[in-house]
């Protein structure tokens, strides 16, 4: 009986240490593999590309014109006056001063034009984060009774967020977003609608004491524990402007061809509302305003970073959640 024969199988000659890791890290950190395209381009050309890669401002200043120009400056202006506000608002869930909360709403998208290959995102502040922020380092540092070593502890979590935000994106992590269910993302966005809207009722009604807390429970009870505070001034042009948004977000579901209106309209509302409060002198009549802010740029705060051991679990914690939080 003839033996079978025998099939020789071939195995690729094992790799070497740095070969390995080589690949290793281009497959985590590259899995796109962008400059595979790049391999038989000329070093001049290969150096441009890999800047515009990292760079995206590079790659599409150059093509830039006056009819995109036009496009952007509506855009901008129109979020602009949204931003406006809404950062002086997130800066008083977060209790800080409402300066810190402009600064919010102009770096952040500074950075993310020259770095960000997005011409139709929005980055900022988020309420969540602010809230997030104000619960976990109120515990701490009270805002009222100790209101500096606060707003150093603000920055240092704020620190720490940057930091590993910036960790997440060298690491390629965003595929983490990948694995978040639609009901989890659903019931977040719910959630979060929820606290937010409960928070706003302290300036709606012109609440002086609030709580730091920001369970339904703690809101509304001290919500009605103030009843005297309450002022019917404030909750009438608050229920007015909100009352104007949403129509103008209708009229735009109704009437596409009129979606201007919803555009302009936070504008209309933050020229509207600081005329009346400035000829009707608002703050006299129980409606709270922001009040004057310090002119010119504040100094690096980087010099008031607390890295104290004492205080360096709760930053720390702070920055690390509100990083997840910011990222999902």
């Amino acid at each position: 009986m003839a033996s079978p024969s025998r099939q020789a199988v071939n195995f690729a000659a094992p790799r070497g240490f740095a070969t390995a890791f080589k690949a290793d890290c281009k497959e985590t950190f590259f899995p796109d593999d962008p400059f595979h395209e790049m391999k038989h381009e000329k070093p001049l050309n290969k150096l441009k590309k890999t800047i515009q890669y990292f760079i995206p401002l590079f790659e599409w200043l150059p093509n830039y014109n006056l009819r995109l120009f036009r496009y952007d400056l509506l855009a901008g202006i129109t979020i602009t006056s949204l931003a406006i506000p809404q950062g002086i608002s997130y800066a008083k869930l977060a209790n800080i001063p409402p300066i810190y909360g402009l600064y919010s709403s102009f770096i952040p998208p500074f950075v993310y034009s020259i770095f960000g290959s997005s011409k139709h995102l929005a980055v900022g502040t988020v309420a969540a984060c602010s809230l997030l922020l104000s619960e976990t380092v109120g515990a701490k540092a009270s805002p009222q009774d100790d209101p500096t070593l606060y707003l150093h502890l603000i920055f240092t979590a704020t620190f720490f967020t940057g930091i590993f935000q910036t960790a997440l994106g060298f690491l390629r992590l965003g595929i983490l977003v990948d694995f978040l269910s639609h009901s989890t993302i659903t019931g977040f966005m719910g959630g979060t609608a929820i606290i937010i809207c409960l928070q706003q009722l302290k300036g709606m009604l012109g609440l002086r004491h609030f709580t730091t807390h920001t369970d339904v429970v703690s809101v509304l009870g001290a919500v009605f524990r103030h009843r005297n505070e309450w002022r019917w001034e404030s909750a009438v042009v608050g229920i007015i402007f909100l009352a104007f948004l949403q129509f103008t977000r209708y009229l735009r579901q109704k009437r596409p061809k009129l979606f201007w209106v919803s555009a302009i309209a936070p504008m209309v509302v933050v020229v509207v509302g600081c005329l009346f409060a400035f000829f009707a002198h608002a703050d006299k009549h129980g409606i709270q305003i922001v009040g004057e802010l310090k002119k010119g740029l504040n100094p690096p705060s980087i010099q008031y970073l607390n890295f104290d051991p004492q205080y360096l679990p709760v930053t720390v914690r702070a920055g690390l959640i509100t990083g997840l939080i910011a990222m999902a």
